[in-house]
């Protein structure tokens, strides 16, 4: 299997959605009850001023959407175009950190290497632009992943603005 990864755009959503939808429903599985993933899938998503700015990814396997996810330099921590209280403010890369963002694999390539790929792109790119640290609001299914790579956990939140309470863990890294 190769995996390749380039720059999204704004073509690639309509095979984005569904796929992030099913990294939603079916990774979350096990880690929460099915009341939180619906809730899940109200506070997460495809943020599209990602693709815009140029720092979102798609990662495939010959030819095939095998996941997405990128960093911004904008001050919002998490969520999709839905969610309440997005702050499009620019991050000062002396002084914040850059924010690793709307991260998905399709359930059928995990652990073959996506998640890896798209972070290690990501902290690429945030250190060319002068960042020296990256911050993440990572799921419960997320943090193996982000701890592997090097992410600390910094505080345990619940997040309860899709109904019940998605429990989740701001990480931050230094690069």
């Amino acid at each position: 299997m190769t995996l390749t990864c380039r720059l999204a755009s704004r073509e690639d959503i309509p095979a984005l959605l569904p796929m992030i939808d099913a990294a939603i429903i079916e990774l979350q599985r096990g880690f929460l009850d099915a009341d939180q993933i619906r809730s899940s899938r109200a506070i997460m998503g495809l943020d599209t001023q990602l693709i815009d700015d140029g720092t979102y990814f798609v990662v495939e396997s010959d030819g095939e959407l095998a996941g997405c996810g990128g960093w911004s330099r904008r001050a919002t921590l998490y969520g999709g175009n839905h969610s309440a209280g997005r702050d499009a403010a620019l991050l000062n890369p002396d002084t914040e950190p850059a924010r690793i963002r709307a991260m998905y694999t399709h359930p059928a390539f995990t652990r073959r290497g996506v998640g890896s790929l798209v972070l290690a792109r990501c902290e690429q790119a945030a250190a060319a632009e002068g960042f020296t640290a990256l911050e993440l609001m990572g799921t419960l299914a997320g943090a193996p992943l982000y701890q592997a790579a090097g992410f600390e956990p910094i505080e345990e939140v619940a997040d309860d603005s899709g109904g019940a309470p998605v429990p989740l863990i701001r990480m931050h890294k230094k690069i």
